[in-house]
């Protein structure tokens, strides 16, 4: 059973009380190599990725608990395959409740007019999604933080001026009644929608808000139903808007419900007013408790850079989706996997800060990608005029027979990992490929050696190839499927590794470059340089 919410800080449920952590002096300068900023999971995952790494990482937070309220709960794929790599993605799968199916429903036929499956390719080690509480996987994160020695934890404090320096960044920070000044090399501002960093820095969203609001009723019952997303358009529950189910361990279910603009948002948090809803959808002998009652606005924004100088940006803090679609965190853990080992190798003198700004140029297709998508989600659930109703409900009637409408059925269009085809680090290709995984784009797992592929790829430069004659360059690890054992026919098909192929696969596991025979080490380290920012 989940720990109970039993205070509250300034309005907001503790789940697990940590404690205030002590601060150097009032006037003291410190000095450290990266300095992050925001211990929700965005900024607990960036400080692991850094520290599994071997830097010595600072982690500032004005809370010195874990909040309660389940928040994130839909976790993809994607998501874990990077909580895999930074060494809790277990503990969680085997929390969370693993779900593939979602189900759409419309107006008051019991019978989905159509359904989908969230992961089509098979044998892969995680599931399409989890639904896992927040609060689980920043305790995972940060009990991960606390057993490397050079992490540390400063909770309870806050940021009260950031200053660009010539190669770093001073900050003020507030402890207590004391402050004290750091000169931080580098500073990860993972601090969440109202950054503290951007608004010092006079740093704004730009974007759009959608005049719609949202309940979010996660409640405790024991009514058994199955493992999957429902989404209802126009219930007779909630006639003229939409609703949506998710379960989630402990017995609590996450159920939204569209409200509408102009509402008074106080009110309709109330437990008499959230229980009609509740009861309404779910049949007037349910017995639920309350978990967490909240209500939000769809939003979709983001900042026109992520990096500014030695300040980067990630999750919340750079930029803000509709929470349909699971992107938000999801597309915050995007950006810790996509910056931690570019800003490894700047630090460790590897690359120039030109890396870094690839992270900018990727990123923000991610954030462009997300917003696109939960733009047209919220545009086809919230229909504005007389002419978009009509579209969306031609359909949802055209797609409970017809095949070729279901894609059009637009429920909150779910988060999948991100290709970059056209990033700079990418070394096209120079032959023909009928098959196989293009640069730009995630790899693929598949069981390998005996256990499963994107793990054994770990987090550096990879050199996956079958039967590869020539050395790999140095920094960059050769695994060779002809010197494993056992059938590896799925993961050959799956890459189109013919004899002789390879595949140059960067930490964040995307694919650098791919040859479709042996080629010279030569150009293998040209390819290398190319993703690791030096300009060719």
């Amino acid at each position: 059973m989940a720990p109970q919410p039993a205070t509250h800080h300034r309005g907001v449920p503790v789940w697990r009380h940590i404690g205030a952590t002590a601060a150097p002096a009032a006037g003291v300068v410190e000095r450290a190599p990266v300095v992050v900023v925001g211990a929700g999971p965005v900024g607990l995952a960036m400080a692991l990725d850094l520290g599994r790494r071997g830097h010595k990482v600072l982690v500032i937070s004005k809370l010195d608990f874990i909040a309660g309220g389940s928040k994130a709960i839909c976790f993809s794929k994607r998501s874990l395959d990077i909580l895999e790599r930074l060494g809790v993605g277990q503990q969680l799968l085997q929390k969370g409740v693993t779900w593939n199916v979602g189900k759409v429903f419309w107006g008051d036929r019991e019978e989905p007019v159509y359904q989908f499956d969230m992961l089509p390719v098979k044998d892969q080690q995680y599931p399409g999604f989890i639904n896992l509480q927040q609060y689980y996987v920043e305790d995972a994160l940060l009990r991960a933080l606390q057993n490397l020695p050079n992490v540390e934890l400063r909770l309870g404090q806050q940021i009260e001026a950031v200053r660009h320096l010539p190669g770093g960044v001073e900050l003020e920070v507030q402890a207590g009644e004391s402050r004290y000044q750091i000169h931080a090399d580098w500073l990860v501002a993972c601090d969440g929608s109202k950054s503290m960093v951007r608004s010092l820095m006079g740093l704004d969203f730009d974007g759009r808000v959608f005049e719609e609001n949202f309940l979010i009723a996660d409640i405790r019952m024991d009514k058994e139903m199955p493992a999957e997303r429902w989404f209802w358009f126009d219930p007779p529950f909630n006639p003229g808007q939409s609703a949506l189910m998710h379960r989630q361990p402990d017995g609590v279910w996450r159920l939204d419900f569209q409200l509408g603009w102009g509402i008074d948002r106080q009110a309709c948090v109330q437990p008499e007013n959230v229980e009609r809803y509740v009861r309404a959808m779910l049949g007037p002998d349910v017995q639920f408790s309350q978990e967490w009652y909240s209500i939000y606005t769809f939003q979709c924004r983001r900042m026109s850079r992520f990096v500014h100088g030695h300040v980067l940006f990630a999750g919340d803090s750079a930029h803000l989706v509709s929470p349909f679609g699971a992107r938000g965190c999801n597309g915050g853990f995007a950006d810790i996997d996509n910056l931690g080992w570019k800003l490894d190798l700047v630090m460790r003198g590897q690359a120039g800060q030109a890396l870094l700004e690839s992270y900018n140029e990727e990123a923000v297709t991610t954030a462009d990608e997300n917003i696109l998508n939960s733009t047209r989600s919220t545009d086809f659930l919230t229909p504005k005029t007389t002419v978009s109703k009509a579209f969306r409900d031609a359909v949802l009637e055209l797609a409970a027979t017809e095949a070729f409408a279901r894609p059009f059925v637009n429920s909150g269009r779910l988060s999948t990992a991100i290709s970059y085809p056209q990033s700079g680090l990418n070394t096209p290709d120079d032959q023909v490929w009928s098959g196989g995984i293009a640069p730009g784009s995630p790899a693929l797992d598949a069981p390998a050696n005996g256990a499963w592929l994107l793990p054994q790829l770990g987090g550096r430069f990879v050199l996956l190839a079958n039967g590869w004659t020539q050395g790999p360059p140095a920094d960059v690890e050769l695994i060779d499927i002809t010197q494993w054992a056992g059938d590896h026919s799925l993961l050959l098909a799956r890459y189109g590794l013919q004899p002789g192929c390879g595949y140059l696969i960067r930490p964040d596991h995307y694919v650098a470059a791919r040859w479709q025979a042996p080629v010279s080490a030569t150009t293998v380290q040209a390819s290398l340089a190319r993703a690791q920012g030096v300009q060719q």
